[in-house]
């Protein structure tokens, strides 16, 4: 057969069965409910090989910003491409991730004005750790090597991230392999727990400051958790722990910056009026290609920056990979930026609203727990589904012209930043039908 010749969506998922190891899929199981098959993509719509759209209700794992083919960012990318697509970060540096640090750096008034560049989220969480416990190390604190996380929290799953991660499927196989981190009870909307929370924090803070390095979190809401949210108020209580009790804070919006949340950054919504009021070390990826190019990013302080100068190499931070600061990943993100400075938060709170109103009758459906939103991120809970709920919801939304991927019993969407009135009321009305289907 002609390995150029078209191939129907059935031929494509049966050799991707055979060749390819899906991520977050027990094999065993996609042999008998096999993937998708995606020929192209269009604004919010994927298309598969056989001509059937799918509606992108989760931005392909979070990633996807102004919908598929993006015109402007595939030229941007194009640009760069036709000029330098890449040279090593180490001795060398060019102006797509000059300007990317410095933009980014900016947004935060200065307080962060250092960035370290990395390949994908999980890279980014463990450069944060590596320089949190380096520098105090730096400092002549080598006792303070722990770490903190909060539970459900989710922060990858290479070896050092799964560490301060909280969710059994991804840790619990794994378990012997990593470093001892503390976990801490998480702030729960649905709970009304954040006075725990914050307690719970500053009596382990309190009795093991000396030995912790910083405390990790995702702030406003925990994705991989069942998007969990918090307030703003919390977070603002554990910057002030932080710096009582000298640990580092990192914020990991890996997945709720870039506008997610209504704000460039989430930290925005804490409403910060200086450099102490921002964390140590705050993360992106994801989103900051606008889901074209795998790029993260670890922006820092001076204080943590300055610890690692020295003539001394043993003293600088030398964590690399070959592809650090990629000129094309960099040119797509400053695209993104672009988009910002040319007032993206401002449609993004007219599509939140569009999304809030077509929901909102949800909040009246008896099977129906929990209706939240914070920006364009919408989820709801089931409490009455049966086993299995997840994938039978994500199979009857493809009925439904839907690409949906419940986690557990949590029903979200974070759509790309595409939506208008009538699509938001077509999302409403097909997952409502979704779940009439399944429950």
């Amino acid at each position: 057969m002609n390995a150029r010749a078209p191939l129907d969506t059935a031929d494509w998922s049966r050799r991707s069965l055979a060749a390819v190891w899906h991520p977050c899929t027990q094999m065993a199981r996609a042999a008998q409910q096999p993937p998708l098959s995606i020929a192209r993509g269009q604004g919010p719509w994927l298309y598969d090989h056989a001509g059937r759209r799918y509606f992108d209700t989760i931005s392909s794992w979070w990633v996807n910003l102004f919908g598929h083919a993006d015109e402007g960012l595939a030229e941007a990318i194009a640009t760069q491409a036709r000029t330098l697509p890449h040279v090593m970060l180490a001795g060398c540096t060019h102006e797509p991730a000059v300007r990317l640090a410095e933009r980014l750096g900016a947004r935060t008034g200065g307080a962060l004005g250092h960035v370290s560049f990395g390949s994908d989220g999980a890279s980014a969480v463990e450069i944060a750790l590596k320089q949190s416990f380096h520098s105090w190390r730096n400092l002549g604190q080598e006792a303070k090597r722990h770490f903190v996380c909060l539970r459900h929290g989710y922060h990858g799953e290479t070896i050092g991230a799964l560490a301060v991660t909280d969710v059994a499927v991804f840790r619990d196989a794994y378990d012997p392999l990593l470093m001892r981190s503390h976990t801490v009870e998480s702030p729960d909307s649905r709970l009304g727990n954040e006075a725990q929370a914050i307690e719970a924090l500053r009596e382990l803070l309190a009795q093991r400051h000396g030995e912790i390095a910083a405390l990790i979190v995702e702030p406003l809401v925990q994705g991989a958790a069942g998007m969990v949210m918090h307030s703003p108020a919390y977070l603002r209580a554990v910057r002030a722990l932080c710096r009582e009790f000298g640990v580092h804070l990192i914020a990991d919006e890996i997945a709720v910056g870039c506008g997610r949340t209504g704000r460039f950054f989430a930290w925005e919504h804490t409403e910060p009026t200086g450099a102490a009021d921002w964390p140590d070390f705050l993360l992106l990826s994801k989103g900051i290609t606008g889901g074209t190019l795998p790029l993260s990013l670890v922006l820092t302080t001076e204080a943590v920056f300055q610890a690692f100068w020295s003539d001394d190499t043993a003293r600088g931070f030398l964590h690399s990979h070959s592809y650090t600061g990629n000129a094309l990943a960099c040119a797509a993100a400053n695209a993104v930026l672009d988009r910002f400075d040319a007032g993206q938060l401002d449609a993004n709170a007219a599509q939140a609203q569009w999304l809030a109103d077509a929901f909102a009758p949800l909040a009246q459906d008896g099977r129906v727990a929990h209706l939240r939103q914070r920006g364009t991120i919408l989820a709801f809970d089931v409490p009455a589904a049966m086993p299995g709920f997840a994938e039978r919801f994500h199979l009857a939304g493809r009925a439904r012209e839907l690409l949906i991927r419940p986690i557990g019993r949590s029903v979200y969407l974070m759509p790309p930043y595409v939506i208008d009135l009538a699509s938001a009321q077509w999302l409403a009305a097909s997952v409502k039908d979704t779940l009439d289907d399944v429950v």
